[in-house]
């Protein structure tokens, strides 16, 4: 059904107060938006963190009957074993890596960078995290799961 589009909105951003010397990228669960989580995100930040919370582009889920909602990639099953959707989680990790590069290409370093995520935004996070090519600073997946678990640990880079 739907697919995860290799375009997204603007995110939105919560600037550092002081140097920026970090940031988080925060991605937020089927059917939120990156405003749902960027209030918190500031209440919990440190002067120095920049964070990032972007926005899924809004797509039918299967798991939903098709209805539009915004999400990452689409849902088909919530058996642990049932199908997953492939190429909507690697569009979508690409979208999030292209938002690491971003915050490199503006001098944070990748050991500065920590992905984290609620729902299917942390199933995205665990999966971004372990299939990039540099080491991040971490990563924190709230309520998720590993998505495409069997390609692990291959694909760990």
């Amino acid at each position: 059904m739907g697919k995860a589009s290799s375009k997204m909105a603007a995110p939105v951003v919560v600037n550092a107060t002081a140097k920026h010397t970090a940031t988080i990228i925060f991605l937020h669960g089927l059917g939120d938006t990156g405003h749902g989580w960027a209030s918190a995100m500031a209440a919990i930040g440190s002067p120095h963190i920049k964070f990032i919370c972007p926005t899924a582009q809004v797509m039918p889920v299967s798991l939903n009957a098709g209805f539009r909602m915004p999400s990452w990639f689409d849902l088909k099953s919530l058996d642990v074993d049932g199908p997953e959707d492939t190429d909507g989680i690697r569009k979508a990790r690409d979208l999030i890596h292209r938002l690491i590069d971003d915050e490199v290409k503006n001098g944070i370093t990748h050991d500065r960078i920590l992905l984290g995520g609620f729902s299917q935004g942390g199933a995205l996070a665990l999966y971004s995290t372990f299939t990039h090519t540099h080491t991040l600073a971490g990563v924190i997946g709230m309520s998720c799961w590993l998505p495409l678990r069997q390609e692990f640990p291959q694909v760990c880079k």
